[in-house]
């Protein structure tokens, strides 16, 4: 991927400079979804497919910007002083806002560059490949232009573009490990103090296996926002009766005390999964601590069918996937991401991948009609530059 970049930078703008080159990687989440931003723990690992960069930067004021995912739109060309959002400039809506932000927050962003961009992650299929970007773009900008920033403010800043430029209130979990990844390790985060530890993920017989449903997702369309939303309003109702900050400061016991209070059932079933996801991915920790994998399968499993039931985020197709994962040897599966598209992740053996790789495409062809795909989750470190 190395060179293939340097040649599409050169295809595109030449070769009169040589390009300094980064990669950022994607992320799966292995539990802990949608509480992010309602307080909890997560628990990714960055992945070691992503979108590879080349940069070099320019005397005047022009950003010029070209990814090959998104080759028909060509190079889209901005001014460094006119970087307001807009529809038809798709993907480098993204760069654009981590540009603006870092110049509203007075960083020295003192001339234009131009950009060229390739990857090997899927867009919208929910490995988190507009947190890629952003944190591609924050790093580069942050080395060119000596802005001595830390990997934790890069990642607040991109969750800020994130919710306030492109309009997705995420929380901090995509862009905190993209900036924080550690080869063979997964990252348990508390979203709230932002404290974290890696834990060893290397398994000596299994391995997390990533199925692409192919079904895409986008954000903003979606009713993410929409369960953001849903949280906020139980949130307001439980503060009456208990001093919380966020829904995840519940415990179980509690929230089947306080439960009663919650008249709308939906608000019930989207307070019951934060409460009971966050005390699953705190015990998945110590479950892959203790190498109890079979016991991590099982809180995946619970975890995907609380998100399907109770926060209504999958669909029939990741639905599906779960189901046929776990008929063809899988001993944990669940939807990974944001939902309503997007991949399933599992744990498999590795002696049984093939098998299963081959059964699970098949089955899901003949329901759906649709050509799923499979990777096999391996972790990397961060984003960096790409120096050798």
């Amino acid at each position: 991927m190395k060179n293939k970049i340097r040649v599409l930078y050169a295809k595109i703008f030449g070769t009169k400079t040589s390009p300094r080159l980064f990669f950022s990687p994607g992320r799966v989440n292995l539990i802990g979804e949608h509480i992010d931003y309602n307080g909890g723990f997560v628990f990714p690992c960055a992945l070691n497919i992503g979108t590879y960069g080349a940069i070099t930067l320019r005397t005047d004021r022009l950003i010029n910007l070209y990814s090959e995912n998104f080759a028909s739109a060509g190079i889209i060309s901005v001014s460094i002083d006119n970087l307001e959002y807009q529809d038809a400039h798709l993907w480098a809506n993204y760069v654009k806002g981590v540009i603006r932000e870092l110049l509203q927050e007075k960083k020295p962003i003192t001339s234009g560059f131009d950009i060229a961009i390739t990857g090997d992650l899927p867009n919208g299929a929910g490995l988190s490949s507009s947190a890629s970007i952003e944190l591609l773009i924050a790093v580069m900008m942050n080395e060119l232009f000596h802005l001595g920033m830390s990997k934790k403010a890069l990642a607040i800043l991109c969750k800020k573009v994130e919710n306030e430029y492109i309009g997705v209130n995420c929380g901090i979990m995509d862009q905190f490990v993209i900036a924080h990844g550690k080869a063979d390790n997964a990252l348990l985060l508390d979203c709230i103090t932002l404290e974290y530890t890696y834990v060893p993920l290397k398994q000596p017989k299994y391995a997390f296996v990533i199925v692409n449903s192919n079904v895409k997702r986008g954000l903003i369309d979606s009713k993410y926002n929409e369960r953001r939303l849903e949280c906020d309003a139980a949130k307001k109702i439980l503060q009456r009766y208990l001093p919380i900050s966020e829904l995840c400061d519940l415990n179980e016991e509690q929230f089947q005390k306080y439960a009663i209070f919650l008249f709308d059932t939906v608000l019930y079933r989207r307070v019951k999964h934060a409460v009971t996801e966050n005390a699953r991915t705190i015990n998945a920790n110590h479950q892959l601590l203790a190498g109890d994998l079979h016991a991590f399968g099982e809180a995946m499993i619970a975890s995907h069918w609380s998100l399907s039931n109770d926060y209504e985020v999958s669909c029939p197709e990741l639905d599906y996937l779960v189901n046929v994962a776990l008929e063809n040897g899988s001993i944990g599966s669940r939807m990974t991401g944001a939902g309503f598209g997007g991949c399933t992740v599992n744990i498999v053996k590795y002696t049984d991948i093939y098998q299963f790789q081959a059964n699970v495409i098949a089955q899901y062809k003949t329901t759906f009609g649709i050509d799923a795909e499979v990777y096999i989750a391996k972790s990397s470190d961060g984003t960096r530059e790409i120096t050798n």
